[in-house]
């Protein structure tokens, strides 16, 4: 698809009967999985899903020509999640609720279009949420109130 000139761009930025870009409308579904699914909220931004493993070198007796390396333990970091507040409070009561490791559900991020179809998910094992983070209200400010939720977990399923 051949890119818009200025002539050919509405005020929107995208011409008419052009496909509208779909990352600017995408958000995060979370939904928890501990008998039946529930969702705990839709969020703007999520962060942090990755897996990363250690790495120990091992230098061999008589080769000086390079250095082995072995891989070690996997390391999954926290995953984020920020959103505007809203009036949903499913958040609020898993993270006051999840305290013991048989409380640790499976937890889905899912990608999801304007359509309402999911593009991509993400299933993390023993979920933990350990830090809530509430919003910063600066009355004089025109910026909306977010909250953010840090979530630790033993790995993608």
């Amino acid at each position: 698809m051949a890119i818009p000139s200025t002539s050919d761009a509405t005020e929107s930025g995208t011409r008419a009967g052009s496909v509208v870009d779909a990352l600017g409308e995408l958000y995060f579904k979370v939904d928890i999985r501990s008998g039946a699914s529930e969702a705990i909220g839709r969020f703007a931004e999520c962060s942090g899903l990755g897996v990363s493993y250690d790495v120990t070198t091992y230098a061999e007796g008589g080769n000086n020509e390079f250095v082995h390396q072995l891989r070690g333990r996997v390391t999954y970091p926290n995953v984020t999640l920020k959103r505007g507040v809203t009036y949903e409070d499913g958040l609020l009561r898993w993270f006051y609720e999840t305290h013991k490791p048989s409380q640790r559900p499976t937890l889905t991020i899912a990608l999801v279009n304007s359509a309402g179809t999911t593009l991509r998910h993400f299933a993390l094992a023993g979920a933990l949420p350990v830090r809530w983070t509430g919003p910063n209200v600066n009355a004089g400010s025109g910026s909306a109130a977010t909250e953010s939720l840090e979530i630790a977990h033993q790995g993608f399923v």
